[in-house]
């Protein structure tokens, strides 16, 4: 089940409305944008959400959900921004993240005239922050207070069923190369989040780096681990050598989640923590569970299939 409902509204009246972003920017806004600009995917899915998918007339290359909106014209991508493809769209709103080279479009749409916000994601409460202030900015108050409500009702529930659950540690593995270095968590933030509310802890929570090496995990004795990506993913990290001495190897506990569902902050990280939630307590979630087939390998790992 996708979070991305069609929850629309919309009001005219109250334009001009000015608000304030992540820098502390004001930003005015003298109507209902009608052709928005939407850097990032946690930018596209939270304007979808709330109602105002239509008025995205641009993208950045990577975009990938909602599939209709992906098609629409692109103005970058990981190398860089155009200001020139933003204009020629005539876009009268860009909502950003201020990453990569995005952050350098904030003066140059000033100066032209286009109003810029930029949004901040630090951690599940900025994200329902950010969906607030989307609503507020595009005249989709209602979408956005429905969304918000609809989210924070599958976190409390989610909450309440895990009340006075010990907390499993888990490594949770967000990538990694050829040269024995993987990321991870640390630190606190949207995705250290969603495993805490699904009743998980991080072992790495007061790292300074998000990259680590196979003996910091080793030394972390976790007993489960996660893989963002898909199940083949979770194969190969459950059959590196060396790595069947970790507990959550040994006993088969290695599972595979969609990166979407983690790592984009947006409306779907309430599914993250559903789902999260579901392979380290599965006798809690037995609805969720059941969507979560876990087919065991030869390697003792478990292939991990998300059922839609």
């Amino acid at each position: 089940m996708c979070v991305l409902v069609s929850l629309v509204s919309r009001a005219d009246d109250g334009f001009p409305r000015t608000v304030v972003d992540a820098l502390g920017r004001e930003v005015t806004l003298t109507h209902p944008p009608k052709r928005i600009v939407a850097i990032f995917a946690s930018n596209v899915e939270m304007l979808a959400a709330i109602g105002a998918g239509d008025a995205i007339v641009g993208v950045e290359a990577f975009t990938r959900y909602p599939a209709d909106i992906a098609e629409r014209a692109k103005v970058g991508g990981r190398l860089g921004f155009s200001v020139e493809a933003i204009a020629r769209l005539q876009t009268d709103l860009v909502v950003m993240t201020p990453a990569r080279q995005a952050a350098t479009l904030v003066e140059p749409l000033q100066r032209i005239g286009i109003p810029a916000l930029v949004l901040n994601h630090r951690d599940l409460e900025a994200v329902l922050a950010n969906i607030r202030l989307l609503g507020q900015a595009t005249g989709h108050e209602l979408g956005a207070e429905q969304l918000i409500e609809h989210m924070q009702a599958r976190l409390d529930a989610v909450q309440a069923r895990l009340a006075g659950q010990p907390a499993v540690p888990v490594y949770l593995e967000t990538g990694s190369n050829d040269r024995g270095h993987y990321l991870t968590l640390r630190g606190h933030n949207y995705t250290s989040d969603i495993l805490r509310l699904a009743g998980g802890t991080n072992p790495f929570v007061d790292s300074r780096l998000s990259q680590v090496g196979g003996e910091s995990v080793f030394q972390a004795n976790p007993t489960r681990i996660i893989v963002t990506g898909s199940p083949q993913q979770a194969v190969s990290l459950a059959v590196r050598p060396g790595w069947q001495s970790i507990p959550a190897v040994a006993a088969g506990r290695v599972d595979s989640i969609p990166s979407a569902l983690l790592l984009i902050p947006g409306p779907r990280v309430v599914e993250g923590v559903e789902q999260l939630a579901a392979l380290l307590h599965p006798e809690l979630f037995p609805s969720l569970a059941s969507r979560t087939r876990a087919v065991m390998l030869p390697s003792g790992t478990r292939q991990t299939v998300l059922a839609r």
